[in-house]
């Protein structure tokens, strides 16, 4: 018999439905936003799309969306979610190429959340590259 290592309680993701707003900040509703990407029934067509659509996987928590929109090269096995952990909003600050024209694109952001009663912000400089046709998160530079 193996023994395994018990993993830790996963955070419960926010109620958040197809009529809710979008947590990735765009007016429209998350499922025609940024849930239509997590289903699968489309592909972000920018790298500015895929990072609000990355964006709103963390505030869903959706795993699998985060790993499969991971290049192979530098995904880890595993996502994990930090119960004490809320995201509350994103910022854009910049984009540079990453349009249907490009084969490479950075986006700057500062999310802000709130972890254990605390409100704190990541502020980053995400690489993106296209892998197989799709665009997908290569790593980042942290601003601050």
């Amino acid at each position: 018999m193996s023994r395994r290592t018990k993993r830790p309680k996963q955070a419960a993701a926010p109620a958040i439905t197809a009529s809710s707003p979008c947590p990735c900040g765009l007016s429209a509703a998350y499922g025609e936003c940024c849930g239509r990407f997590h289903s699968g029934t489309a592909a972000a067509p920018t790298c500015e799309r895929l990072m609000r659509s990355r964006y709103s996987a963390f505030v869903v928590r959706d795993e699998a969306y985060l790993l499969r929109t991971w290049h192979p090269d530098t995904r880890p096995p595993r996502v994990e979610f930090d119960a004490g952990q809320r995201w509350l909003g994103l910022e854009i600050l910049e984009t540079t190429e990453g349009s249907a024209f490009h084969t490479t694109g950075t986006v700057a952001f500062r999310a802000r959340f709130r972890y254990r009663g605390a409100e704190d912000a990541l502020h980053e400089h995400s690489r993106f590259v296209r892998h197989d046709g799709a665009w997908v998160y290569l790593d980042a530079l942290f601003a601050e």
